[in-house]
């Protein structure tokens, strides 16, 4: 089989997998449990997740590993727990792919903030928790590296710099953005062209986007990706529409064929890999994996 940088350097597109949390959620994951525990707990939970996204149709699915840093972990007081959390993750969702397709290691932020934007940690602080993470989700056996839902430049730059570093996995990045009236920017002030300039500078293999915004908005900010890195393979993980508040919880609208009917303009502005993020399902996924499909035909 191709390698996953191959095909979609190729120019084939492929689908990536949709939402980890509320899956797990709905699964009988408590509020204040740590997701990543469930690796160990839940063997069978977090792969059938995977299984699932598979049949949908997706040829990369992620880990149950977002908050996989000793300081993420930390706060559920499972520091010490980095390495068999993360190995398990990758191994979890290696067992459901097989050789069917890819298994993209995800990597969220810290949660800290380096002290040039006013905070209390080091850059190499954390450089060494993403590079604890990251060795332990190449040992357990994952395709490539998914850093994601980054606001911070500096801490991406970290992350991919650990990644790149200590494993030999292609490595993709990705950013949240918020719109707003200077145009989409993350929380830390950064457009998506300069964040994909610079992560493509700092070594990443595949920029994008991911999470804050529905399938639409995701549209312009492919567009704004694409002319600042004309040649790098562009990773869109839209959410089901805009979070709306109902009956005390977070809903998320948009249905699978609101979010197909607008895979073909993404197609269009560039993105090589699409999935889901929060509030997509197996559905959303088939839907947009059908839609995809009917483009390239």
């Amino acid at each position: 089989m191709k390698s996953l940088l191959e095909r979609v350097s190729g120019g084939e597109v492929l689908i990536s997998d949709g939402a980890m949390g509320t899956f797990l959620q709905a699964k009988g994951l408590k509020s204040g449990e740590c997701p990543e525990s469930w690796c160990l707990s839940h063997p069978d939970v977090v792969r059938g997740i995977a299984e699932a996204y598979i049949a949908a149709g997706a040829d990369v699915v992620e880990t149950n590993s977002f908050g996989g840093t000793s300081y993420k972990l930390k706060e559920f007081g499972l520091a010490d727990q980095v390495r068999a959390f993360n190995i398990a993750a990758a191994r979890l969702a290696k067992e459901a792919m097989g050789d069917k397709g890819y298994v993209a290691a995800s990597v969220g932020p810290t949660g800290q903030i380096v002290e040039d934007e006013g905070g209390n940690r080091s850059e190499q602080e954390l450089y060494e928790a993403f590079r604890e993470q990251v060795m332990a989700l190449a040992e357990g056996g994952a395709d490539a590296l998914c850093i994601e839902t980054m606001s911070s430049l500096i801490e991406a730059v970290q992350a991919i710099r650990a990644a790149k570093e200590n494993t030999r996995l292609p490595v993709i990045c990705t950013f949240t953005f918020e719109p707003g009236q200077r145009g989409f920017r993350t929380m830390m002030g950064v457009d998506p062209a300069r964040a994909a300039r610079e992560a493509v500078a700092a070594g990443a293999d595949i920029v994008g986007a991911n999470c804050g915004n529905g399938i639409a908005n995701m549209i312009a900010i492919t567009t704004e990706m694409r002319a600042a890195v004309p040649n790098t393979p562009i990773l869109i993980h839209a959410n089901a529409g805009m979070p709306v508040f109902e009956g005390g919880k977070t809903v998320f609208k948009e249905t699978p064929a609101d979010m197909a009917a607008r895979v073909a303009e993404l197609i269009t502005a560039g993105a090589n890999i699409i999935g889901g993020c929060c509030g997509t399902t197996p559905e959303h996924i088939a839907a947009m994996a059908a839609a995809a499909r009917q483009a390239a035909a």
